[in-house]
């Protein structure tokens, strides 16, 4: 099932504890589009049917990470595109809108979305998996 975009927005939201709709959605953006550039084939795909559409997009760009980048560097790209963002910061927004992304997909796309993804990503997706 889709979830709205207002509706995304708002777990979004709520889980950042943004002030605004406004960062939310600028996190959100910024997060989809590196995760997009991580995500392959089928899965990719199966996780943008998941997402409002505007944020499907964003995930559906072309532009492919020449390899994924392991949990730490993703978090501090998400820093670099974020204005006036710090690694902890970036860190809150990651962790806000991935683990908004695991409630809307489910078990099961999510363990077929951490294949594709270093390890530790299973943290970032607020969702521990055992060792």
């Amino acid at each position: 099932m889709t979830l709205r975009h207002e509706a995304f927005l708002d777990h979004v939201k709520e889980r950042g504890e943004y002030g605004t709709t406004e960062e939310a959605e600028r996190a959100a953006r910024v997060v989809l589009a590196l995760l997009g550039a991580h995500l392959v084939g089928e899965v990719r795909a199966q996780l943008a049917a998941r997402l409002p559409d505007g944020f499907a997009l964003i995930l559906l760009n072309p532009l492919q990470s020449a390899e994924p980048l392991p949990p730490e560097r993703f978090v501090r790209a998400t820093a670099a595109w974020i204005e006036g963002a710090t690694e902890q910061t970036a860190a809150w927004d990651v962790s806000a809108v991935l683990s908004t992304v695991a409630d809307a997909v489910g078990d099961d796309l999510l363990g077929r979305i951490l294949l594709q993804l270093p390890a530790g990503y299973d943290l970032l997706f607020g969702r521990p998996q055992p060792t």
